[in-house]
């Protein structure tokens, strides 16, 4: 029996490849695809691949290549009804019964089949007589040479009745013609008319390289659409097709890159320049159903798009559609070609190596959602820049996958919060006459004050960074180099060099393991003042988490982020030890340059206090 081929695509949708040979075959993850021994051919080196983005396996030594129902047809002797009817069971799905209207339904698709390629056929013959003399001149003048226009099927479609004459000659009827959409029936009754008339046309194929239809540039000077697509039939769904699709997922196997360009002409430029797996859709923004046709070439393609703000504007709504269907390991890149340029027009005047350039610089969806945003409204406010952060987390919030939502969250809260950051840091710069920041219209502060609270400061963050380390030790995976370029006080540096010792010899990274271990080797109460409300009060990211709390790896964001600004805070303090040395040494020298260096090193105090007291220990809890 004829299997619809829907119900054929959504086994191969829920069954990867990988299941069905792994039930045979051990494999083992390499890259994107799966390796093992043949099980077509004694062998002993692996020469089987298996690839579940490409729903197809490839066996080296035996010449063999398939999907799902064949892998089972080769090793279980299963016919394919046989071998469909099994994998629908596995995945409960039930197999639809072929009906006679189902074997007309059939068969007439295939008779639709016929009819586009006889008339593919015909508009490719057009093209070399005379009448199509303009359209290859057209074509020539865009560069194409005949080897393209052949491997493309380019055709012209002629004014008049001839296409519908000679296909009727090939037992094609009316309805037949209307029903693909190569005749159109006027409205008001009369005798219907060629739908495409004058026009280059470029043969659409679906994704086994059958014509399903045309997309047409017009010649002459009449006042219609310059392009123009089929209209929507049993075979053709703009919004569901993209051009030149059968050839990108061979160039996608053999390892070419898969790219989304604007239209026809593009794709043949990129093509003809080397980048083999160039698709486009048909004349409107790429849908959900197409960014899912790609993503079945490639985990990541590139997208192309004008430079300007209009490219970023259509950029950002293949983003907003692309969001809720984004997977691990699944999503798009995006190249921004110069102003006025189309990979048609670049690789003429300036060559593929400057396409080449372009899209080895693509950049991932996080950053253009994050440039957009960033860039589109001011941010010099609170209100602004919490509408910035509104904006990010409603865009976060559209995508379904828990763990692709969770990483976006985290990029856009570190992005935000740099940003915010670098900002708050100017706070503290010269202005004016010379008086700090928003200090300027007070009196500064004693040296010696400056100096008590600095001090106080760096040791309550010290005690902070090592809390968080005791109550989250599973953070001293990332942060154990940070942690051991601290500098720390003298009784501090020894409990850091205690909690190293542990974390290399320790089987986990419980936190009562690690208070355990401390305290049986005399830290008890450095833990015990470390983990008090003293210290826990002024970050609550250091705090544990309640005993009835699920672990997460979200629940453990603001540790991870306070632990980061608060080693950051530290470091920076670090680098300005030696200006304050600097400064302590000038204080008596009374030279002209010792002056200087005095100034210096109050500065750079009062910068640390303008910290404490604008927000930065704020930021910590």
């Amino acid at each position: 029996m004829a299997f619809p081929p829907k119900f054929l695509d959504e086994i191969r949708t829920r069954v990867p490849v990988s299941d069905v040979v792994g039930k045979r075959v051990k494999l083992q993850k390499r890259g994107r695809e799966f390796i093992g021994l043949s099980p077509f051919n004694n062998e002993k080196t692996p020469s089987f691949t298996v690839n579940d983005q490409k729903g197809f396996y490839h066996c080296f030594s035996s010449g063999k290549h398939g999907d799902i129902f064949s892998f089972l047809m080769a090793t279980e002797g299963l016919n394919f009804p046989e071998a469909v009817e099994k994998l629908a069971r596995d995945v409960g799905l039930e197999v639809p019964q072929e009906t006679p209207q189902e074997r007309v339904r059939m068969e007439k698709r295939a008779g639709l089949h016929e009819a586009l390629e006889i008339a593919c056929k015909f508009f490719e013959r057009c093209l070399t007589q005379p009448v199509g003399a303009d359209a290859r001149a057209y074509l020539e003048g865009r560069g194409l040479d005949q080897e393209t226009i052949r491997r493309f099927r380019l055709g012209y479609a002629p004014q008049g009745n001839s296409m519908r004459v000679a296909l009727e000659g090939n037992g094609i009827t009316e309805d037949l013609l209307l029903e693909v959409g190569l005749l159109r029936r006027p409205d008001d009754g009369r005798v219907p008319y060629p739908f495409f008339r004058d026009r280059v046309l470029f043969p659409i194929s679906d994704r086994r390289g059958r014509i399903i239809g045309f997309g047409g540039r017009l010649m002459g000077e009449a006042k219609a659409a310059k392009y123009l697509n089929s209209p929507d039939t049993p075979l053709f769904d703009k919004g569901r097709t993209l051009y030149n699709l059968a050839s990108a997922r061979q160039a996608s196997h053999d390892g070419h890159s898969v790219i989304i360009a604007e239209g026809y002409m593009d794709v043949i430029a990129l093509d003809r320049a080397g980048f083999k797996g160039a698709v486009a859709p048909l004349g409107t923004a790429l849908t959900e159903v197409q960014i899912e046709e790609v993503w079945r070439l490639a985990p990541e393609p590139i997208l192309c798009f004008d430079g300007d703000a209009a490219g970023a504007r259509a950029a950002m709504r293949v983003a907003d559609r692309a969001l809720p269907l984004l997977k691990p390991g699944r999503s798009l890149q995006f190249a921004y070609l110069p102003f006025g340029e189309d990979p048609d027009s670049l690789i003429a005047g300036q060559g593929a190596c400057a396409m080449k350039d372009i899209l080895s610089g693509s950049r991932p969806l996080v950053d253009v959602i994050w440039s957009y945003e960033k860039t589109r409204k001011p941010l010099d406010t609170p209100e602004r820049r919490a509408d910035l952060e509104t904006r990010l987390y409603h865009s976060v919030s559209e995508i379904t996958d828990q763990g692709v939502q969770q990483h976006y969250r985290q990029a856009f809260r570190e992005r935000v919060w740099q940003a915010f950051r670098n900002e708050r840091g100017g706070r503290g710069q010269v202005r004016g006459n010379g008086n700090i920041g928003r200090f300027a219209s007070m009196e500064g502060p004693s040296i010696g004050n400056l100096s008590a609270n600095v001090a106080a400061m760096r040791q309550r963050r010290q005690q902070i960074v090592l809390a968080t380390i005791i109550n989250h030790p599973i953070l001293l995976d990332d942060f154990a180099e940070s942690l051991a370029q601290l500098s720390l006080t003298q009784k501090l540096d020894k409990l850091r060099q205690e909690i190293h010792h542990w974390h290399a010899n320790s089987q986990g990274l419980d936190a009562e393991d690690l208070k355990r271990h401390l305290s049986s080797n005399g830290f008890d109460k450095q833990v015990e003042i470390l983990t008090s409300e003293e210290v826990l009060s002024h970050a609550a990211f250091a705090r544990e988490l309640p005993e009835n709390a699920d672990f997460q790896l979200d629940s453990l964001l603001p540790a991870r982020e306070g632990l980061q600004q608060t080693i950051a805070l530290l470091s920076r303090a670090r680098r300005k030890e030696e200006v304050l040395a600097h400064g302590r040494a000038a204080a008596g020298e009374g030279t002209e340059e010792s002056e200087r260096r005095f100034f210096a090193s109050r500065q750079i105090m009062a910068e640390e206090v303008v910290e404490m007291l604008g927000g930065d220990e704020n930021d910590l809890g």
